[in-house]
């Protein structure tokens, strides 16, 4: 089972990240405090982190950066960005996170972003 961690100060935001995946079998984690994500992701086995752009005192192109600082390519798990404006994409990528989703949330959009397509009549995933 894949394992994501939810990197936002906002409920409604991890809710939408929650129901986005509830299409297939990811088990989510979350976290309020981008200060503990780069130790998170060096002591579990994350296959993603998904990062709202400003969260606490810390915004996500800070936090992409101390896990792509941190981590080697081979165990470092998919970084994606929960962008506020079209604009940020520029800054997503010059993170270099591996994906951003404008927000609200599109589900297949995430997904997408995430590498996986998803059957919703079958609850099938594909990698």
């Amino acid at each position: 089972m894949p394992t994501a961690l939810v990197v936002s100060d906002g409920a409604w935001v991890t809710n939408e990240v929650r129901a986005a995946l509830s299409v297939g079998s990811w088990h989510i984690e979350e976290t309020d405090d981008p200060r503990s994500v780069t130790e998170r992701v060096q002591e579990s086995r994350l296959d993603a982190v998904i990062i709202d752009m400003q969260v606490g005192s810390k915004g996500g192109m800070a936090v992409v950066r101390s896990i792509r600082q941190a981590t080697d390519a081979v165990n470092r798990p998919r970084t994606v960005l929960l962008l506020d404006r079209s604009a940020d994409r520029f800054l997503a990528r010059r993170a270099g996170a591996d994906a951003a989703v404008l927000k609200p949330i599109n589900a297949a959009e995430l997904r997408s972003a995430l590498g996986m397509t998803a059957d919703v009549s079958r609850g099938d995933e594909e990698e």
